[in-house]
C-alpha cells in the first residue's frame, strides 16, 4: 500500500505523457485522475494506520550511493509528520485533477498538462517521504522543475516563460544554501539519513547546527516565498489557475515549511535560527499583506495572502511550535485551494479577464462560486468557528504566550498583518461580487457556473474549509494529543509554550486579532459602499498617488533587484565567463595544448638545419644527456622537465631569416613577418573571439606588406642587390612567399568576417562592417602589388648575375 502511495502518480503521468496520443484526450484524464485518487484514499488509510496507532512505517527499496565516505539507500519513511503533509497534498492534488477536466476542456495539450500534474504530485510525494537529506533534494528539485514546466504551460505567451523563469532562477538561489547546507550536515555528522543527523544533533557544536540551520532557513525562505526570495510567487499567476492552485495550496510553497519542521530536532539546538525565523515571518506576514492590498489582478491578491499565510507557519516554527505550524499548513491548504479554484471559476466565466475593477455584481450570475469565495475567505480571516480559526489565531496566541519581549513585538506585528488580510479579503469579495457591473456586457451575457468538474471540487473544499479545523483541532494542538509520540516534531523541553498559550494569555489578547477582523469587515464595506468619493479623492491626490504606486509596485524590490544585484551578477558572470571560460580554459586547455604542440613540432623540426657541425652538436649534447641520466631524476623533478619543455618552445624557428626580411622589406614589414611566421593561424584565433582589434591589425598589416611591394621599396632592393654584384634570386623568393601569406591572411579575414556581417540586424553599424572598407583598400593594393612581383620576376630573368643594371 504504502509502495503504491509513491507509484501511482508517476504511473499517471508515464501514460498520459508518452502514451497519450495512443489513450486519447478522455483516457489520459481519466488514468492521472484514477491514480492520483487512489492514491489519496491509500494516504488516508495510512493517516489513521501510521498517524492515530503511531506505527511508523520505512521502506528501504536499493541501495542508491554505496561508497567509503558516504551510503544513501533509495528509502522512504512514513510517520506522523509524513501521512499529515500526504493528506493536504493528495486530497487537493486530487480536486485540482479533476478541476482541470472541466477547466482546461477546451486546451489542446490536455495529456501534456495531466501528465506535469501527476508528475508533480510524485515529485511532491517524493519530497515528504524520503528518509534522507538527498533523496529529500530529488523531489525538493522535481517541483521545481514541474513548477517551471507548468507556470510556461503556455508557452507561446512570453509573460508565461518570463514568470517561469524567474521562479526557476529565484528557486536557485535557495537550492544552492540547502546544498551547502547538505555538504555541512554530511561534514559534521558523516551521513545524510535523518535518523542518524538528528539522534546525533545534541552532540554537535552550536555554530556548527547554526550554520548549517541557516543554510536550511534560506532554502526554505526561497521555495515558501519569504520576503527577499518572493519575487518569484506572483509572477507564478501567469500558468493555469489550477496549476496556481496546486503551487500555492499544497505543494511547493509548503515544502519550505515541511523542510523546516523536518528539521526540528537539528534546529531546535540554534536559538540563532530560530530567532530568524521567528522575525522573517513577521516581516513576510506584513509584507505580502501590505502589498496584497493594493493589488488589482485577483490572482495576485489571493497569491500574496498565500505569502502572508506562509509567513505565519514560520512564525510558528520560530517559536517552537511545530504542530501548529503544522495545523495551519493543514486547515490553510484547503481554504487556499478554495480559493483559487473559485477565482478560476470567476477568471472561466468571465473570459479570462483577471482584473478586480472590471467585475461587479457576479453574485447573481455565480451564487455557488460567491458561496464558496466567501467561505474561503472567512476562514482566510479567521472567522470563529471556520477552519482557519483554529490555526491561525492560535499562532498569535502562541506569539504572546512566549511572553518576553521578541515574541510580544511580532504578535502585534502578525495582527497587523492580519489586519491587511480582513482588508483585502473584503476588498476581493466586494469588487468582485457585491458592487455595481464595471465590466463590458459581453461578459455578462456569457458569464455562468462551470460545469460538474468545476463545481465538484468547490463544494468539497468548501465543506474542508469549515469543519476541517474542528475536527482536527485536538487532534494536532489539543493538550496532551499523542499524534506526534513518534518523536516526529521534536520540541526542546525548554521551548515548551502551549500550556501557556492555552492558559496565560490574556483573553483580551485573545480576542484582539477577532475584533479587528469583524470591525475592518464593516469597515470596509461600509466606506466602499457610502464613502466611495473619499477613496477617489485621495488615491488621485499626490500623496495618495505615491503610496498606491509605492504599494501597488510591491515596496520597488524588483526595481532594486534588477537595477543592482542583477546587473552586479550578470556583470561577474560574464566577466567570469569570458576570463575562465573563453580564456584561461581555451588557453590551457584545446587551444594552448595544439599550439604548444605545432609550436614544439616546429622546434625540433628546425633542428635539421642541414650543416654537419649541427648534428655533431647535437650527438655530443646526447652524449652528455645520456651519461647525466643517472644522475638526474626527470619523473620527480618537475621544474627540471618543465625547463626542458619551455626551452623548447621558445626556440626561435625563423632567427636566421630576420636580417634578410629586414633587408629586403624593412622594419614594419619585418614586424608583421615576425608574427607571421610565429603565429600562421593567429588570424583564426582573432577570429573565433571575434576580436575586431585584432583583424583590423592584421589588415592593416597585409595592407603595409602589398604597399611596401608596389611603391618601389622592395623593387629598389632588388635593383641595389643586382648592381652590387649580389644573388637578387633568394629575396625575390621570399618577397613572392611573403605575398603569398599575406594573400591567405587576407582572404580567410574576409571570409569570416562577411560571414559575422551578413544579415546582422545593425547593418551597417556592425564592427565588421567597418572593416570592409580597408579590405577593398588591400585589395587593390594587392593587385598593384602582384603586377610588381611580375615585373621585378622578368627583370631578373632577363638579366645575368652580376650585370650591372643601368
Amino acid at each position: 500500500m504504502y509502495l503504491a502511495i509513491i507509484i501511482l502518480p508517476l504511473l499517471g503521468s508515464i501514460v498520459s505523457g508518452f502514451f497519450g496520443r495512443k489513450v486519447g484526450v478522455s483516457g489520459a484524464q481519466l488514468i492521472t485522475c484514477s491514480c492520483v485518487i487512489v492514491t489519496t484514499l491509500l494516504a488516508i488509510v495510512a493517516f489513521f494506520e501510521v498517524g492515530l496507532n503511531n506505527i511508523p512505517v520505512s521502506i528501504h527499496l536499493f541501495r542508491w550511493i554505496d561508497s567509503e565516505s558516504l551510503n544513501v539507500s533509495w528509502g522512504f519513511h512514513f510517520d506522523s509528520l509524513t501521512v499529515s503533509m500526504l493528506i493536504p497534498v493528495l486530497i487537493v492534488s486530487s480536486l485540482v485533477h479533476i478541476y482541470s477536466i472541466g477547466y482546461m476542456s477546451h486546451d489542446p495539450h490536455n495529456q501534456r498538462f495531466f501528465s506535469y500534474l501527476s508528475l508533480f504530485t510524485f515529485m511532491m510525494i517524493i519530497l515528504v517521504t524520503a528518509n534522507n537529506f538527498l533523496l529529500m533534494f530529488v523531489g525538493w528539485e522535481g517541483v521545481g522543475v514541474c513548477s517551471y514546466l507548468l507556470v510556461s504551460f503556455w508557452f507561446t505567451r512570453i509573460a508565461a516563460n518570463q514568470s517561469s523563469m524567474s521562479a526557476f532562477l529565484t528557486n536557485r538561489v535557495g537550492d544552492c544554501f540547502l546544498t551547502i547546507g547538505m555538504f555541512a550536515i554530511l561534514w559534521s555528522f558523516g551521513n545524510i539519513d535523518y535518523s542518524t543527523v538528528f539522534s546525533l544533533a545534541p552532540f554537535v557544536n552550536e555554530n556548527i547546527v547554526t550554520i548549517i540551520g541557516i543554510c536550511l532557513l534560506i532554502g526554505a525562505m526561497a521555495k515558501s516565498s519569504q520576503v527577499g526570495l518572493h519575487v518569484w510567487l506572483p509572477m507564478a499567476m501567469e500558468g493555469p489557475t489550477p496549476v496556481s492552485a496546486l503551487i500555492h495550496a499544497a505543494t511547493m510553497v509548503t515544502a519550505g515549511v515541511y523542510l523546516l519542521m523536518r528539521t526540528s530536532p537539528l534546529i531546535e539546538y540554534s536559538s540563532t535560527v530560530l530567532i530568524l525565523c521567528l522575525w522573517l515571518g513577521a516581516i513576510t506576514t506584513v509584507f505580502s499583506s501590505l502589498i496584497g492590498l493594493f493589488q488589482q489582478d485577483i490572482k495576485k491578491v489571493i497569491a500574496y495572502s498565500t505569502m502572508s499565510q506562509l509567513g505565519m507557519m514560520v512564525i510558528a516554527v520560530g517559536l517552537s511550535s511545530y504542530n501548529i505550524a503544522l495545523f495551519h499548513l493543514v486547515n490553510h491548504a484547503f481554504y487556499k485551494a478554495l480559493l483559487f479554484l473559485g477565482a478560476g471559476a470567476v477568471i472561466h466565466a468571465v473570459a479570462d479577464n483577471q482584473d478586480l475593477r472590471k467585475y461587479g455584481g457576479l453574485k447573481a450570475y455565480l451564487p455557488l462560486t460567491y458561496s464558496v469565495m466567501l467561505i474561503a475567505s472567512l476562514s482566510l480571516v479567521a472567522f470563529p468557528f471556520m477552519t482557519g480559526f483554529y490555526s491561525k489565531d492560535f499562532i498569535l496566541e502562541s506569539a504572546y504566550g512566549q511572553f518576553y519581549f521578541s515574541g510580544i513585538v511580532v504578535y502585534f506585528i502578525a495582527t497587523i498583518g492580519a489586519m491587511f488580510t480582513t482588508l483585502y479579503s473584503v476588498k476581493v469579495l466586494y469588487l468582485t461580487f457585491l458592487t455595481n457591473p464595471n465590466g463590458p456586457v459581453v461578459n455578462y451575457l456569457h458569464a455562468h457556473e462551470g460545469n460538474m468538474f468545476i463545481s465538484l471540487p468547490l463544494i468539497i473544499l468548501a465543506v474542508f474549509s469549515i469543519f476541517f479545523g474542528y475536527i482536527t483541532k485536538d487532534l494536532f494542538i489539543g493538550l496532551g494529543s499523542g499524534f506526534f509520540a513518534d518523536n516526529s516534531l521534536f520540541i526542546h523541553p525548554t521551548h515548551e509554550i502551549m500550556l501557556d498559550t492555552e492558559f496565560a494569555v490574556p483573553t483580551f489578547f485573545k480576542l484582539l486579532p477577532l475584533f479587528f477582523t469583524i470591525s475592518l469587515t464593516a469597515f470596509g464595506i461600509v466606506f466602499s459602499e457610502f464613502l466611495p468619493k473619499i477613496l477617489i479623492f485621495f488615491k488621485f491626490s499626490r500623496l495618495g498617488y505615491n503610496i498606491f504606486g509605492f504599494f501597488n509596485q510591491r515596496f520597488l524590490i524588483e526595481l532594486f533587484y534588477n537595477k543592482y544585484i542583477t546587473g552586479l551578477i550578470l556583470k561577474l558572470g560574464g566577466q567570469t565567463s569570458k576570463v575562465m571560460d573563453k580564456g584561461s580554459v581555451e588557453l590551457l586547455g584545446p587551444y594552448g595544448l595544439e599550439k604548444s604542440l605545432i609550436a614544439l613540432s616546429r622546434n625540433i623540426a628546425s633542428l635539421d638545419t642541414k650543416i654537419i657541425t649541427s648534428y655533431a652538436l647535437y650527438i655530443l649534447i646526447g652524449i652528455i644527456f645520456y651519461l647525466l641520466i643517472p644522475y638526474l631524476d626527470l619523473i620527480n623533478n618537475g621544474l627540471l622537465l618543465l625547463f626542458i619543455i619551455v626551452i623548447l618552445l621558445n626556440i626561435n624557428v625563423y632567427n636566421n631569416n630576420i636580417s634578410n626580411n629586414y633587408i629586403v622589406l624593412g622594419s614594419n614589414y619585418q614586424l608583421f613577418l615576425v608574427s607571421i611566421m610565429a603565429y600562421p593561424d593567429y588570424s583564426s584565433f582573432a577570429v573565433s573571439v571575434c576580436d575586431v582589434d585584432t583583424i583590423t591589425y592584421l589588415t592593416g598589416g597585409c595592407f603595409n606588406v602589398f604597399e611596401q611591394l608596389y611603391d618601389l621599396e622592395t623593387p629598389r632592393s632588388i635593383h641595389v642587390m643586382m648592381e652590387n654584384g649580389i644573388d637578387p634570386r633568394p629575396a625575390l623568393d621570399q618577397t613572392v612567399s611573403h605575398y603569398n601569406a599575406a594573400v591567405t591572411h587576407l582572404n580567410r579575414m574576409n571570409e569570416v568576417v562577411s560571414a559575422y556581417s551578413r544579415g546582422d540586424p545593425n547593418g551597417d553599424n556592425h564592427p565588421m562592417r567597418h572593416a570592409a572598407a580597408a579590405f577593398t583598400e588591400a585589395r587593390v593594393h594587392a593587385i598593384a602589388a602582384e603586377s610588381e612581383i611580375i615585373r621585378m620576376v622578368h627583370q631578373v630573368n632577363s638579366n645575368p648575375f652580376g650585370l650591372p643594371m643601368r
